[in-house]
C-alpha cells in the first residue's frame, strides 16, 4: 500500500476506504439522551440531559482524534469537539 495523503486520509491499517463506522457507545448513548432531552421534561432532568449528552459527544470526538483510524475520522471528531464546545458557549451567552 502506498502512503500517499488519499490513504493517509480515508483508509485504515488494513487498506479499507473508512468514512463512517458502526456507531460506538458514546455515541449511541449521546444520540438517546438527545432524544430524551426532546419531551417535555422539568428544567433540572433537560439540563441533566444536556451535560450528559455534552460529556458523550466530548467523549467520543475525543477518542476520534486520539484513536480514529484515519486523518478523516480525526479531523471529523476535532470537528465536533470543537463545535460542541462553542454550542455550548454560543447557548450561554
Amino acid at each position: 500500500m502506498q502512503n500517499s495523503l488519499f490513504d493517509k486520509t480515508f483508509r485504515d491499517g488494513d487498506g479499507n476506504i473508512v468514512i463512517g463506522q458502526l456507531p460506538n457507545l458514546p455515541i449511541s448513548l449521546w444520540l438517546v439522551a438527545t432524544l430524551l432531552n426532546l419531551m417535555p421534561v422539568g428544567d433540572p432532568i433537560h439540563r441533566g440531559l444536556e451535560a450528559i449528552a455534552f460529556g458523550l459527544l466530548f467523549t467520543w470526538a475525543w477518542q476520534e482524534i486520539f484513536e480514529g483510524v484515519n486523518y478523516f475520522r480525526r479531523t471529523l471528531g476535532f470537528t465536533v469537539l470543537m463545535g460542541a464546545i462553542a454550542f455550548v458557549f454560543l447557548r450561554a451567552a
